[in-house]
Protein backbone atom coordinates (compact mmCIF):
# COMPACT_ATOMS: atom_id res chain seq x y z
CA UNK A 1 0.00 0.00 0.00
CA UNK A 2 1.85 3.01 -0.83
CA UNK A 3 1.19 5.76 1.23
CA UNK A 4 2.04 9.91 0.77
CA UNK A 5 2.78 12.05 4.12
CA UNK A 6 1.89 15.62 4.02
CA UNK A 7 2.83 17.96 7.47
CA UNK A 8 4.38 20.72 7.32
CA UNK A 9 6.31 19.59 11.11
CA UNK A 10 9.53 17.25 9.74
CA UNK A 11 9.73 15.71 12.87
CA UNK A 12 6.08 14.49 12.95
CA UNK A 13 6.65 13.25 9.07
CA UNK A 14 9.37 11.26 9.82
CA UNK A 15 7.64 9.62 13.39
CA UNK A 16 4.54 9.06 10.98
CA UNK A 17 7.35 7.11 8.10
CA UNK A 18 8.57 4.97 10.91
CA UNK A 19 5.69 3.44 12.06
CA UNK A 20 4.25 3.32 8.46
CA UNK A 21 6.72 1.64 7.04
CA UNK A 22 7.32 -1.08 9.82
CA UNK A 23 4.44 -2.75 8.59
CA UNK A 24 5.14 -5.22 5.57
CA UNK A 25 2.09 -4.10 3.39
CA UNK A 26 2.74 0.00 3.98
CA UNK A 27 5.64 1.66 1.90
CA UNK A 28 5.96 5.71 2.28
CA UNK A 29 6.61 6.44 -1.49
CA UNK A 30 6.24 10.61 -0.85
CA UNK A 31 6.40 13.53 1.84
CA UNK A 32 5.47 16.89 1.17
CA UNK A 33 5.72 19.45 3.56
CA UNK A 34 2.84 21.81 2.13
CA UNK A 35 -0.71 21.44 -0.22
CA UNK A 36 0.82 22.67 -3.29
CA UNK A 37 4.13 19.97 -3.06
CA UNK A 38 1.25 17.62 -1.78
CA UNK A 39 -0.90 17.88 -4.86
CA UNK A 40 2.99 17.72 -6.80
CA UNK A 41 4.02 14.51 -4.73
CA UNK A 42 0.88 12.60 -5.74
CA UNK A 43 0.93 13.29 -9.14
CA UNK A 44 4.41 11.85 -9.36
CA UNK A 45 3.43 8.69 -7.16
CA UNK A 46 0.34 7.93 -7.31
CA UNK A 47 0.17 6.95 -3.88
CA UNK A 48 -2.80 4.40 -2.31
CA UNK A 49 -3.70 6.99 0.55
CA UNK A 50 -2.73 10.31 1.28
CA UNK A 51 -2.31 11.41 5.06
CA UNK A 52 -2.92 14.72 4.73
CA UNK A 53 -2.40 17.89 7.50
CA UNK A 54 -4.78 20.60 7.42
CA UNK A 55 -2.96 24.02 8.37
CA UNK A 56 0.00 24.21 6.13
CA UNK A 57 1.78 27.22 4.32
CA UNK A 58 1.14 27.86 0.75
CA UNK A 59 -2.22 26.08 0.44
CA UNK A 60 -3.78 24.34 3.32
CA UNK A 61 -4.56 20.58 3.51
CA UNK A 62 -8.44 21.07 2.73
CA UNK A 63 -7.46 23.00 -0.81
CA UNK A 64 -4.88 20.27 -1.45
CA UNK A 65 -7.59 17.23 -0.64
CA UNK A 66 -9.76 19.14 -3.44
CA UNK A 67 -7.26 19.09 -6.06
CA UNK A 68 -5.70 15.65 -5.31
CA UNK A 69 -9.64 14.78 -5.28
CA UNK A 70 -10.34 16.87 -9.12
CA UNK A 71 -7.42 15.12 -10.64
CA UNK A 72 -8.95 11.68 -13.29
CA UNK A 73 -5.50 9.95 -12.66
CA UNK A 74 -5.63 9.76 -8.48
CA UNK A 75 -9.40 8.87 -8.71
CA UNK A 76 -8.00 5.48 -6.86
CA UNK A 77 -6.22 7.86 -4.33
CA UNK A 78 -7.85 8.26 -1.04
CA UNK A 79 -7.23 11.23 1.81
CA UNK A 80 -7.31 10.84 5.01
CA UNK A 81 -6.90 13.94 7.31
CA UNK A 82 -4.95 14.29 10.25
CA UNK A 83 -5.19 16.95 12.36
CA UNK A 84 -4.71 18.26 15.96
CA UNK A 85 -8.21 19.87 15.91
CA UNK A 86 -11.49 18.72 15.58
CA UNK A 87 -13.52 22.11 14.11
CA UNK A 88 -16.53 21.75 12.41
CA UNK A 89 -15.33 24.18 9.92
CA UNK A 90 -12.40 21.23 9.03
CA UNK A 91 -14.45 18.73 8.90
CA UNK A 92 -17.12 19.62 6.93
CA UNK A 93 -14.83 21.29 4.91
CA UNK A 94 -12.86 18.44 3.97
CA UNK A 95 -15.45 16.19 3.24
CA UNK A 96 -16.69 18.44 0.45
CA UNK A 97 -13.57 18.62 -0.51
CA UNK A 98 -13.55 14.88 -0.93
CA UNK A 99 -11.10 13.11 2.26
CA UNK A 100 -12.47 10.09 2.80
CA UNK A 101 -11.56 10.35 6.46
CA UNK A 102 -10.84 12.51 9.47
CA UNK A 103 -8.72 11.23 12.39
CA UNK A 104 -6.77 13.48 15.01
CA UNK A 105 -3.25 13.57 15.59
CA UNK A 106 -3.65 12.31 19.23
CA UNK A 107 -4.72 8.82 18.36
CA UNK A 108 -2.87 5.63 19.09
CA UNK A 109 -0.14 4.48 16.07
CA UNK A 110 -2.70 1.38 15.96
CA UNK A 111 -5.84 3.41 15.42
CA UNK A 112 -3.49 5.89 12.05
CA UNK A 113 -2.85 1.90 10.81
CA UNK A 114 -6.01 1.00 10.81
CA UNK A 115 -7.42 4.12 9.45
CA UNK A 116 -5.09 3.88 6.23
CA UNK A 117 -6.08 0.48 5.87
CA UNK A 118 -9.74 1.13 5.95
CA UNK A 119 -9.65 4.32 4.00
CA UNK A 120 -7.64 2.09 1.11
CA UNK A 121 -10.51 -0.73 1.14
CA UNK A 122 -12.72 2.37 0.54
CA UNK A 123 -14.52 2.39 4.22
CA UNK A 124 -14.46 6.19 5.57
CA UNK A 125 -13.03 6.56 9.17
CA UNK A 126 -14.30 9.09 11.47
CA UNK A 127 -13.29 9.47 15.00
CA UNK A 128 -15.80 8.94 17.66
CA UNK A 129 -15.56 12.95 18.93
CA UNK A 130 -16.13 13.92 14.85
CA UNK A 131 -19.42 11.58 14.17
CA UNK A 132 -20.73 13.51 17.39
CA UNK A 133 -19.75 16.75 15.75
CA UNK A 134 -21.49 15.24 12.37
CA UNK A 135 -24.48 14.54 14.72
CA UNK A 136 -24.39 18.29 16.20
CA UNK A 137 -24.10 20.13 13.14
CA UNK A 138 -26.59 18.54 11.41
CA UNK A 139 -29.36 18.97 14.12
CA UNK A 140 -28.65 22.83 14.54
CA UNK A 141 -29.01 23.46 10.48
CA UNK A 142 -32.46 24.06 9.53
CA UNK A 143 -31.61 23.49 5.69
CA UNK A 144 -29.42 21.05 5.01
CA UNK A 145 -27.10 21.98 1.77
CA UNK A 146 -28.86 20.12 -1.17
CA UNK A 147 -31.27 18.60 1.41
CA UNK A 148 -33.82 18.41 -1.39
CA UNK A 149 -32.08 16.36 -4.30
CA UNK A 150 -30.28 14.40 -2.06
CA UNK A 151 -33.63 13.10 -1.12
CA UNK A 152 -35.06 12.75 -4.71
CA UNK A 153 -32.22 10.69 -5.23
CA UNK A 154 -33.25 8.50 -2.46
CA UNK A 155 -36.27 7.52 -4.60
CA UNK A 156 -33.45 5.63 -6.54
CA UNK A 157 -33.00 3.19 -3.84
CA UNK A 158 -34.49 -0.29 -1.88
CA UNK A 159 -35.91 0.10 1.60
CA UNK A 160 -32.73 -2.13 2.30
CA UNK A 161 -30.28 0.16 0.08
CA UNK A 162 -31.63 3.38 2.10
CA UNK A 163 -31.86 1.28 5.29
CA UNK A 164 -27.86 0.63 4.48
CA UNK A 165 -27.02 4.33 3.64
CA UNK A 166 -27.88 5.60 7.21
CA UNK A 167 -25.99 3.20 9.21
CA UNK A 168 -22.87 4.37 7.07
CA UNK A 169 -24.05 7.50 7.88
CA UNK A 170 -23.81 6.53 11.78
CA UNK A 171 -20.87 5.41 11.17
CA UNK A 172 -21.14 1.16 11.02
CA UNK A 173 -18.24 -0.64 9.76
CA UNK A 174 -19.42 -3.30 7.09
CA UNK A 175 -18.97 -5.86 9.67
CA UNK A 176 -21.32 -3.79 12.30
CA UNK A 177 -24.01 -3.11 9.75
CA UNK A 178 -23.79 -7.01 8.80
CA UNK A 179 -24.44 -7.81 11.90
CA UNK A 180 -26.70 -5.04 13.06
CA UNK A 181 -29.02 -5.91 9.64
CA UNK A 182 -28.62 -10.09 10.67
CA UNK A 183 -27.27 -10.33 6.88
CA UNK A 184 -23.48 -11.61 4.90
CA UNK A 185 -20.69 -8.77 4.95
CA UNK A 186 -20.79 -10.23 1.48
CA UNK A 187 -24.20 -8.36 0.93
CA UNK A 188 -23.65 -5.17 2.91
CA UNK A 189 -20.62 -4.64 0.64
CA UNK A 190 -22.94 -5.45 -2.46
CA UNK A 191 -25.63 -2.57 -1.16
CA UNK A 192 -22.43 -0.18 -0.36
CA UNK A 193 -21.70 -0.65 -4.04
CA UNK A 194 -25.23 -0.34 -5.82
CA UNK A 195 -25.31 3.03 -3.07
CA UNK A 196 -22.00 4.36 -4.59
CA UNK A 197 -23.08 3.91 -8.22
CA UNK A 198 -26.76 5.02 -7.78
CA UNK A 199 -25.69 8.42 -5.71
CA UNK A 200 -23.01 8.91 -7.86
CA UNK A 201 -20.39 9.13 -4.95
CA UNK A 202 -16.76 8.81 -4.82
CA UNK A 203 -15.93 6.93 -1.65
CA UNK A 204 -17.93 6.16 1.45
CA UNK A 205 -17.01 9.30 2.98
CA UNK A 206 -19.69 10.69 0.51
CA UNK A 207 -22.24 8.30 1.35
CA UNK A 208 -22.04 9.59 4.97
CA UNK A 209 -22.93 13.48 3.71
CA UNK A 210 -25.58 12.15 1.50
CA UNK A 211 -27.05 9.72 4.47
CA UNK A 212 -26.77 12.95 6.63
CA UNK A 213 -28.30 15.82 3.39
CA UNK A 214 -31.03 13.25 2.76
CA UNK A 215 -31.91 13.10 6.69
CA UNK A 216 -31.95 9.60 7.60
CA UNK A 217 -29.77 9.84 10.38
CA UNK A 218 -31.02 10.33 13.35
CA UNK A 219 -30.10 13.14 15.13
CA UNK A 220 -31.18 12.16 18.47
CA UNK A 221 -29.38 8.87 17.95
CA UNK A 222 -25.66 9.42 18.73
CA UNK A 223 -22.96 7.53 17.25
CA UNK A 224 -22.16 3.76 18.05
CA UNK A 225 -20.16 4.38 21.64
CA UNK A 226 -18.13 1.32 20.39
CA UNK A 227 -17.14 2.89 17.26
CA UNK A 228 -12.95 3.06 16.61
CA UNK A 229 -11.25 4.20 14.25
Amino acid sequence: MRVVLVDDEPLLRQSLAMIINAEPDFAVVGEASDGVEAVATARATSPDVVVMDVRMPRLDGIEATRGICRLPELAHTRVLVLSMFDLDEYVFHALRAGASGFLLKDSRPNDLLNAIRRTHSGESLFAPSILARLVEHYVHRRHPVGAGSARSRLDQLTAREAEVLGLVGQGLSNDEIAGHLTIAVKTVKSHISHLLSKLAARDRAQLVIAAYDAGLVNPASPPAPDQRP
